[in-house]
């Protein structure tokens, strides 16, 4: 057992009156082998909006569980006596993963036990892709490798099938559904990326996204956050959340109820400015060292998670737009963003 699975075992045993809490697939290597939590919490319906959080898809990527993990505490400690939370909860439905790949970070390795990056896993092939930073299949001791040559569904890896499976069946009958990522490594600030991955083409729900960013710039003038579409800085095969969004075009679902997939970049390049010293350190350039800059990291997300919570329970207020606003607003994202 390592230190991120030790503290996720002690939040479960908090949440279990609250929660339920299952595994969703085991893990192994040569040594051990994990298991995979998927965490429900707030009403089953599965008619209710619905906010997930998956974090540490990247095993070298510790931040982003403990982020997932001091929400999931923050939780925990307050349902017992938080009346408001209480009733927001009978409204919608939280979902976590907050360790999606542990033998990749038992390992401190950004990808599983196979050498596959669970983020260029799905079997979607872009045509933007950027060059080996986009996914490749050339070997897995290099960073990003893909997997098998024969990209299919049965050749995903079992991390990947189980995100997927357990993703799907949270939201597919959602009428309005967000995901947030947690990642980290790229950037001086914290990004929040919204669809594609794959390509510089305009997500569908492009309006119903802007809306929700004028939202939050309403609520929270003083945000930390940069909001831009994912491929503005670097395309990729086979992301997972590409993938989800193509089931649900295909089966029409896209057409009825809303899906955003968020992608929460900490700014790490901010941590080594302030402490160059920590790029020698394997973990250093994906994560902040200083027990200070983690903990306010941990916490400095938390308004972020208020607030979706608070707009997934008022969707109809920023998700139904008459015809002529929803074309105003996919113009005005479309020269903000493109």
């Amino acid at each position: 057992m390592f230190t991120e699975l030790v503290e996720l075992d002690l939040i479960r045993k908090d949440l279990e009156k609250y929660a339920d809490v299952s595994v969703l697939t085991k893990v192994s290597d040569s040594s051990k082998t994990l298991p995979i939590y998927g965490i429900t919490l707030g009403n089953p319906d599965p008619r209710t909006p619905v906010l997930g959080v998956v974090a540490g898809i990247h095993g070298l990527e510790k931040i982003g569980t403990w982020v997932c993990l001091s929400f999931l505490k923050n939780l925990a400690q307050r349902l017992p006596w938080d009346t408001l939370l209480q009733a927001q909860l009978k409204q919608m439905r939280y979902f976590f993963i907050p360790l999606a790949n542990p033998i990749g970070m038992m390992n401190g390795s950004r990808s599983n036990g196979n050498g596959v990056d669970l983020m260029r896993n799905a079997p979607l092939t872009s045509k933007e892709a950027t060059f080996l930073v986009g996914g490749h299949h050339y070997s897995p001791h290099l960073p990003w490798y893909r997997g098998n040559l024969k990209q299919t569904v049965e050749g995903m890896e079992s991390e990947s099938k189980a995100i997927l499976d357990f993703v799907e069946k949270q939201t597919q009958d959602s009428p309005c559904s967000i995901i947030l990522d947690l990642h980290s490594g790229f950037g001086l600030q914290d990004q929040l990326w919204f669809p594609y991955a794959k390509s510089k083409e305009l997500y569908p729900q492009l309006p119903e996204i802007f809306s929700l960013f004028q939202l939050f710039d309403r609520v929270l003038p003083e945000h930390i956050y940069r909001f831009e579409p994912q491929a503005k800085n670097y395309t990729t095969h086979g992301d997972l959340w590409d993938y989800l969004i193509q089931k649900y075009e295909m089966s029409g679902r896209l057409n009825e109820n809303i899906l955003i997939p968020l992608t929460l970049e900490m700014g790490s390049w901010n941590w080594i400015k302030k402490n160059p010293i920590q790029l020698f350190s394997f973990l250093g350039p994906f994560n902040p060292i200083k027990p200070h800059r983690q903990r306010r990291t941990m916490r400095r997300h938390l308004p972020l998670f208020d607030f979706l919570g608070r707009a997934l329970v008022s969707h109809p207020a920023w998700t139904t737009l008459p015809p002529l606003q929803r074309s105003s607003y996919m113009d005005l994202a479309i020269q903000k963003w493109y």
